[in-house]
């Protein structure tokens, strides 16, 4: 019987379709990396989230790898080019937290430009200030998506129904405009838009993308989202854009600081730009729980 290798926990769906497709199924979520690479012959396949780097050592000791499925989109942590050129098959789910992250993503803008979070801790502490918190309509603003693949669209999606303007650049995809969606160049994207999310993979040329430079060039203060990977964006270029006033509002599902993992953070040594977003009221920070719903999980 052929073995699948579960390094992280997914939904038990998964388990029990591969268990009734003949495989034996062996959880090992919290075996320590070196113990697996001592094993990794035994296993047809790995199933996987972001817990180790699935790097040129794993795939090397694992010669009877077939394919390994990341369970989510992200595919920083595993060496695609090199599992393909051993022949193994590399294959992630993206269209499972498509709604998920565009609902997220839509509810903190909202959150953001509505003022809900500042207004609902100003109640509850006994403060009723209604003209402070005076929002705006998304209705009004042209929102500016960079990455227009299974998120950027599924985010595109989500805001049709407001009324807004969208405009979408992407490096390495063309001729995706409809009705609603503006296809435009960086410069353009840059000289309107009033919010900027971004959906890019993590790599080598999308690291720290969201940088100073990259903040400079918009020519209206805007707001900033990301719900991709947190060292797409610098740290220390939103803290700068909150603090000039060049960055009305970020909205954060992902930390540059956040562990490996994706599983943390750690709160007792943060560095001084992160400290100043916590503290911020113009900043809304999840623990990158965007895609992460009870029906993405199934």
């Amino acid at each position: 019987m052929k073995k699948i290798l579960f390094i992280d926990s997914v939904h038990d769906v998964l388990q029990q379709r591969l268990q009734q497709m003949g495989f034996e199924c062996v959880l090992k979520y919290s075996t320590p990396r070196q113990q697996l690479l001592n094993e990794l012959s035994e296993y047809f396949g790995i199933v996987i989230r972001s817990r180790i780097t699935i790097d040129k050592e794993i795939l090397d000791a694992a010669t009877q790898l077939k394919f390994i499925a990341r369970s989510g989109s992200g595919l920083e942590n595993i060496d695609v080019a090199y599992a393909k050129a051993k022949g193994v098959e590399v294959v992630n789910s993206p269209e499972g937290n498509r709604d998920a992250v565009g609902e997220h993503a839509i509810a903190m803008l909202l959150t953001m430009l509505n003022k809900i979070h500042v207004a609902n801790e100003e109640v509850k502490s006994g403060l009723w200030h209604r003209e402070k918190n005076r929002g705006q309509e998304l209705s009004a603003k042209t929102i500016g998506i960079i990455g227009y693949g299974v998120m950027g669209s599924g985010l595109a999606e989500k805001l049709i129904g407001f009324g807004c303007k969208i405009l979408a650049h992407d490096k390495y995809k063309t001729g995706f405009g409809n009705q609603h969606v503006q296809e435009v160049s960086m410069d353009t994207l840059c000289n309107e838009a009033d919010v900027l999310s971004i959906h890019l993979p993590l790599n080598a040329e999308t690291t720290f993308y969201v940088n100073d430079e990259l903040v400079a060039k918009f020519k209206k203060p805007f707001c900033f989202i990301n719900t991709s990977r947190g060292k797409n964006a610098k740290t220390s270029a939103i803290a700068n854009g909150i603090s000039s006033g060049k960055i009305l509002g970020a909205c954060i599902d992902v930390l540059e600081y956040e562990k490996a993992s994706l599983e943390g953070l750690d709160f007792d040594h943060m560095p001084e730009d992160l400290k100043y977003l916590m503290n911020s009221n113009k900043v809304i920070i999840t623990p990158h729980v965007a895609g992460w719903t009870e029906e993405s999980y199934f």
